[in-house]
């Protein structure tokens, strides 16, 4: 297993959540209880994180609850036998990462956060975003994820 240290190693986990094709937010419930869920995520830099939702639900309770969260991303996972060694093991990269969440209620920067959000995860239908925007940004709720610590990551490669 590899651990880096400093900023090689936030470097190396911003690399894995970039690569991850969703990231679990875990955060806490109003009665204290956990509640994760695997989220689409995007990064913005090197501190903020986006992602969009529904207006009202679970999730949304649990953030104004309490704004901290977790957040865990795995962008490999093989899992294999070494013969050689008569071994199981996994190979793996994966990253982890502390924030605090809050509601974008500026246009602009809501507008910022979807177009990086279609960029990733469906680039080649960016010519119709601007008609998705004037249809639905109004009724969009987007969330702003930011780092509150560097976040680490390991492997085994």
């Amino acid at each position: 297993m590899r651990k880096a240290s400093g900023e090689k190693d936030a470097e190396w986990a911003f690399e894995v959540f970039d690569r991850a094709p969703y990231v679990t937010v875990s955060m806490v419930r109003p009665d204290g209880t956990p509640y994760g869920l695997p989220l689409s995520l995007v990064r913005k830099d090197r501190r903020t994180f986006y992602f969009h939702c529904a207006a009202e639900g679970e999730k949304i309770d649990c953030l104004r609850a309490n704004p901290t969260v977790s957040l865990s991303a795995v962008s490999k996972c093989t899992p294999k036998f070494e013969e050689e060694k008569g071994n199981y093991t996994e190979y793996y990269h994966s990253a982890i990462a502390i924030g605090r969440v809050e509601e974008v209620k500026d246009d602009q920067e809501k507008i910022e956060a979807l177009r990086l959000l279609c960029q990733r995860f469906l680039p080649k239908y960016m010519d119709h975003f601007d008609e998705a925007i004037a249809r639905s940004l109004s009724h969009t709720t987007i969330i702003r994820i930011t780092l509150t610590e560097p976040p680490v990551g390991k492997c085994k490669p």
